[in-house]
């Protein structure tokens, strides 16, 4: 069971709700900074062992800055994702740059930084020759396919995400880049996403594993760092329980033991991606009930909407919510808890159980530190709320101010417009 707490108490969380007003995320730095370091903990037998924080899962400097003192690294897939790493000050094989779909300015960025580029299809070989240089290390995104079960609607099955190299392109991918005088290699893989099954890690790892030794027997080459990519889910759901990294920690060590120091491969450093599993659990959306309606079913209007947090719309996600200050009460009432967009999708719960509801009630929507305000949009003219961390000492602080019109029009060169 996973215990959905409060951030802060009934009476500071009104207080920050009447300063800063809702609706806004909320960050809270010293459960982020023991997460993370539980996460090194369980890896600190891996050689170089490097987590690369997955910035597109909560795309804020200061919370990078945070994770960046802990030790982490950057996974950048955007121009912007690769700009807020420099600003926290990382460069070199701290920022992992995996391309999808990638124009060739974000390449040269990433070439500039001395990013490890991770490839995501053979085609971008010549891709990136014909608009940059090849660095001396390459790292490639692996899809196994039907070869590995698995996946699920967030990143989709193997065989039918957009993802990665096939096994032939992989093999062939190497070549071509060591004809071309590349010297280093690496191995990605990311076939999951949101996985609450330990033993799925620890068996992606045996297959990435096998892998290079098969690489080193048919090529002669020795794959000098394996990312494991991300994917480790988080109980979003108070019955579900959360992933035991300490297990998956001791599951990879004994494969690598097994399969690459046998094999000679003893020097492999060791890399994953995780995002979710990082910030998700430690990050709480905060909005107020503006408006009650009782028609068919019974409906609580608030003051955020689907532009701050589209998970629910987008993957009919569950995201537990507090009524603040009666989390004590009967969950008696059923509810859908919705925002503001012309969309009927625009709903944070449906047919949801709770207690009775009323106007200028604090709702805290949980889990919400990863793939929340990131994700989202300005569609209706909606503009994005703000985000606050709780720092270790208690303070808060505004770590972006909500977004204006004249954020939404500065875009736009029409008179009257502004």
């Amino acid at each position: 069971m996973s215990e959905k707490l409060l951030p802060l108490s009934q009476e500071k969380l009104a207080a920050v709700a009447a300063e800063y007003d809702t609706p806004f995320h909320l960050y809270v730095e010293k459960d982020i900074r023991v997460n993370a370091r539980r996460l090194n903990a369980a890896f600190a037998w891996a050689p170089s062992f490097k987590e690369y924080f997955a910035v597109k899962a909560l795309p804020n400097p200061y919370i990078l800055k945070i994770l960046v003192e802990e030790g982490f690294g950057a996974d950048c897939s955007s121009m912007a994702e690769l700009v807020i790493s420099e600003a926290v000050g990382l460069r070199g094989d701290d920022i992992c740059f995996t391309s999808n779909d990638t124009p060739i300015c974000e390449y040269t960025k990433a070439l500039e930084l001395g990013a490890v580029l991770n490839l995501d299809d053979i085609t971008h070989i010549n891709f990136i020759e014909q608009g940059a240089q090849l660095p001396q290390t390459i790292s490639f995104r692996y899809n196994p396919g039907s070869l590995r079960g698995g996946g699920n609607t967030i990143i989709g099955y193997p065989e039918e995400a957009k993802y990665g190299l096939t096994r032939e392109h992989l093999f062939s991918a190497i070549r071509q880049c060591q004809a071309k005088g590349v010297k280093h290699f690496g191995l990605h893989t990311m076939i999951v996403s949101n996985e609450l099954n330990g033993d799925y890690f620890v068996d992606t790892a045996k297959m990435m594993f096998e892998l290079a030794v098969e690489i080193k027997q048919k090529l002669n080459i020795a794959i000098e760092f394996i990312n494991l990519g991300g994917g480790i889910g988080i109980p979003y759901q108070p019955q579900e329980e959360s992933v035991n990294l300490e297990k998956i920690g001791e599951g990879i060590r004994q494969a690598y033991q097994q399969i690459l120091v046998a094999a000679g491969l003893d020097a492999v450093k060791l890399c994953i991606e995780s995002g979710r599993m990082i910030t998700g659990p430690y990050g709480y959306l905060v909005t107020k009930v503006l408006h009650r309606k009782d028609t068919y079913k019974h409906y609580i209007g608030v003051d955020a909407c689907m532009a701050d947090l589209m998970r629910p719309a987008l993957y009919g996600a569950y995201h537990h919510i507090t009524v603040v200050g009666k989390d004590q009460q009967t969950a008696d009432h059923l509810y859908d808890i919705t925002g503001s967009l012309c969309e009927n999708n625009d709903k944070f719960a449906v047919n949801r159980q709770l207690p009775q509801i009323d106007i200028g009630d604090l709702l805290v929507i949980h889990d919400t530190g990863a793939h929340g305000h990131a994700m989202g949009f300005n569609y209706n003219g909606k503009l994005r709320s703000k985000e606050l961390l709780l720092k270790e000492n208690g303070v808060i602080q505004l770590i972006r101010r909500a977004e204006t019109l004249a954020d939404y029009f500065a875009t736009l060169d029409f008179p009257g417009v502004k």
